[in-house]
């Protein structure tokens, strides 16, 4: 028996095949935060991977098998923030990616303005010397790159793709 698996506690702080229960009188199937780390973290890495590449053809070869897969394992799941977290933490990332290709101001004013941002607020966006990861979860790119934008690219909504799930 292994002694760091065995253990007698409540469900609530326990894990089984990855998954794990609320603490409540009617206690629901959730994702536990470990398994989510996993999954960042494997998406983290291909991030890294995706840098360089056009993002439509990394999201539909690389990101969404990864986050299907996912999603069809922990579809049993009956808490739901988790798929919001995942879903609104991978857009972000992608903003991020994005906002790394564009590398000089200039391109990214320009990108800014050609996506529809006011003229003063692109400048502003693009000179504000502040780093990627503050810039991809700012209100310049969440306004210019929104979940519609996302969708067009096929990437898999894990909320949309839970609630087909329970459905069906």
């Amino acid at each position: 028996m292994n002694k760091e698996k065995s253990a007698v506690d409540r469900p609530s702080k326990r894990t089984f095949l990855g998954y794990s229960f609320t603490v409540g009188k009617e206690p629901k199937l959730r994702v536990p935060k470990e398994s989510i780390h996993r999954l960042k973290m494997k998406c983290k890495q291909l991030f890294r991977q995706g840098r360089g590449r056009n993002l439509g053809k990394f999201i539909e070869e690389d990101l969404n098998p990864v986050i299907l897969g996912w999603i069809n394992y922990f579809g049993k799941a009956e808490v739901k923030s988790f798929a919001e977290d995942l879903d609104s933490w991978i857009r972000r990332r992608l903003r991020l990616t994005i906002w790394r290709q564009w590398k000089r101001a200039k391109t990214r004013r320009k990108q800014l303005l050609k996506a529809g941002l006011p003229e003063e607020r692109a400048s502003k966006s693009a000179y504000n010397g502040r780093g990627p990861w503050w810039n991809s979860g700012a209100s310049h790119m969440n306004d210019t790159f929104r979940k519609k934008y996302f969708d067009a690219l096929s990437l898999v909504c894990m909320l949309d793709k839970l609630c087909m799930l329970r459905i069906s």
